[in-house]
C-alpha cells in the first residue's frame, strides 16, 4: 500500500516564498546587467571583469555558508544575508564609476551566495521519503518563476529609470526581510557542530578521488562556462545587436490569442523608442518562462533514460540553440526566440541529470559533501565566463556580434567530445544503489 504523502509545514511556503523573490532581485540585476554597463559608457572587457567576480562569488561562497546555516540556524544567516544585500544595491544606486558598480556588485554576490543554500536547505530538511519529490519540484519552480519575472520587471522599470529598476531588488529584499522576521520558523533538525576547518577537511577529502575532481573541473570549463556565457551576453546581444522591432511585430499578432492579457504582457515587455516598439532583451533573453512551462514534460521524457548520454544529448540540443541565436543576427531578428527555447531545452535536458549524476559518483556515506562540492564546478565556469563577455566585444567591434554564438556553440559540442571521452577512459560511473 502506497504511504500518503505528508503536508507541508508552512516554513516550507514561506521559505519558497523568500526564493522567489531573491530570484527575482537576484535575477533582475543581473540579466539586464550588460545593458545597464553598456549605458554607462563602460567597456564589455569591464563587463566580463564584473561579471566572473560576481558569479564566482555567487557560487563560491555556498560552499561554506550551508555549513554555517547547519551551525548556526537558518534564519539567523537568512538575516545576515540581507544585511548584505540592502547596503550592496543602495550602492548600485550611487555610484556608477567602473570601481563603484565592480564593488556593488561584489557585494551582491556574496550576499546570492550566502543566500544561495538556505532555502534548499530548508526544503530539504522540512521533507521526508513521501514529498521530497514534489518539495524540490515546488522548489525549483519557484526559482524559475523569480528568474522569469525579475528580469521582465526590472526590463520594463529601466524604460523608466535604472535606479528605479535597481530599487525594486531593494524592495524585494526588504520584503524578504519582513517576512523572515515574522513568519519564518527554524524548522527542527539535528544540531550540526561542523566547523569551517572541518568543511575545508571534508572538501580536500573528497577532491582526493581525482576521478571526481576531473568531472568537476571538466564541467566547469565545458558545460558551467558556455552556459553562464549564454546569460552574460544574450540579452546585450539582443538589445544591441538585433531588430528588436521585427521581434515586436512577429509577436504582435500571436499576442492577439489572448485578448486584453496577450497586448498587455507584450507591452511590458517592449518599450516606445522614438515611436517605434522594441522588445526588451533581457525579457526574452532568458530561459525562466520556457522552463516553467516545460520542465515536467522533459523530466518525464528523459527520467528513464542514462544520465550520461542524456546530458550529452541536452549539449547537443543547446549548441543548436547557441547557433540558431548566432542566425538571427543575419537571417530575421525573430528567430532569437528559437533558438532561446532550443537553449532553455537543453537546460531542462542537462542541469537535473548532471546532479543526478553526481549522486551517482558520491559514496553512500559521502553523498551530502559531495553534491556541497559540485558547486567548485559551477564556480569555475561561472567565474570563468567572463572571456564570454570579452570575445564577444571583439566580434562586436569587428561588426560581426553573431560570432560570439558560433564560438559558444562550438565549444557545447567540443564538450560533448570530451564527457564522451571521459566516459571512454575513466569508465561511466554507476547508481549507489546498483
Amino acid at each position: 500500500m502506497k504511504s500518503q504523502r505528508s503536508a507541508f509545514p508552512p516554513v516550507f511556503w514561506v521559505a519558497n516564498t523568500i526564493e522567489i523573490l531573491e530570484r527575482f532581485a537576484y535575477y533582475g540585476i543581473y540579466f539586464g546587467f550588460g545593458i545597464y554597463m553598456t549605458s554607462l559608457g563602460l567597456s564589455t572587457e569591464k563587463l566580463g571583469i564584473v561579471q566572473s567576480v560576481f558569479l564566482f562569488l555567487s557560487y563560491g561562497i555556498p560552499i561554506f555558508s550551508g555549513s554555517m546555516a547547519d551551525r548556526f540556524g537558518f534564519k539567523k544567516v537568512l538575516v545576515v544575508s540581507y544585511l548584505a544585500y540592502l547596503p550592496a544595491i543602495i550602492l548600485l544606486l550611487l555610484f556608477h564609476s567602473y570601481l563603484g558598480v565592480l564593488v556593488a556588485m561584489l557585494c551582491i554576490g556574496t550576499a546570492a551566495g550566502i543566500f544561495k543554500p538556505l532555502v534548499a536547505g530548508t526544503v530539504r530538511v522540512v521533507t521526508d521519503t513521501t514529498n521530497k519529490t514534489l518539495g524540490f519540484g515546488v522548489f525549483y519552480m519557484m526559482v524559475n518563476i523569480g528568474g522569469f519575472v525579475g528580469p521582465v520587471v526590472a526590463g520594463y522599470l529601466r524604460t523608466i529609470s535604472w535606479d528605479i529598476s535597481h530599487a525594486s531588488a531593494a524592495v524585494a529584499i526588504v520584503v524578504m526581510f519582513i517576512i523572515t522576521l515574522l513568519f519564518y520558523r527554524e524548522p527542527p533538525r539535528e544540531e550540526s557542530t561542523e566547523t569551517l576547518g572541518d568543511k575545508l577537511v571534508g572538501i580536500w577529502t573528497v577532491l582526493t578521488d581525482l576521478k571526481f575532481a576531473t568531472f568537476l573541473v571538466l564541467l566547469g570549463l565545458f558545460f558551467w562556462l558556455p552556459f553562464w556565457g549564454f546569460f552574460n551576453v544574450c540579452a546585450l546581444y539582443i538589445d544591441s545587436n538585433l531588430d528588436t522591432a521585427a521581434i515586436y511585430r512577429f509577436l504582435e499578432p500571436i499576442s492577439h490569442a489572448l485578448p486584453w492579457l496577450g497586448p498587455w504582457l507584450l507591452g511590458i515587455i517592449s518599450h516606445d523608442e522614438g515611436g517605434v516598439r522594441r522588445i526588451l532583451g533581457e525579457s526574452i533573453g532568458n530561459t525562466g518562462l520556457i522552463i516553467i512551462v516545460f520542465q515536467i514534460l522533459v523530466s518525464r521524457i528523459f527520467e528513464k533514460r542514462r544520465a550520461l548520454p542524456s546530458f550529452m544529448f541536452g549539449l547537443v540540443v543547446a549548441a543548436a540553440g547557441l547557433a540558431t541565436i548566432g542566425f538571427a543576427a543575419v537571417n530575421g531578428a525573430p528567430i532569437v526566440l528559437l533558438g532561446v527555447t532550443l537553449f532553455a531545452v537543453g537546460e531542462m535536458i542537462t542541469s537535473p541529470r548532471i546532479q543526478e549524476y553526481i549522486t551517482w559518483i558520491a559514496p553512500k556515506d559521502k553523498a551530502g559533501l559531495y553534491m556541497g562540492s559540485n558547486f567548485i564546478g559551477t564556480m569555475i565556469g561561472a567565474g570563468a565566463s567572463g572571456v564570454v563577455t570579452w570575445v564577444y566585444g571583439m566580434f562586436n567591434r569587428a561588426g560581426h556580434p553573431e560570432g560570439i554564438w558560433y564560438v559558444l556553440a562550438a565549444h557545447m559540442v567540443l564538450a560533448v567530445v570530451v564527457f564522451w571521452l571521459f566516459a571512454r577512459i575513466a569508465g561511466e560511473f554507476k547508481e549507489l544503489d546498483a
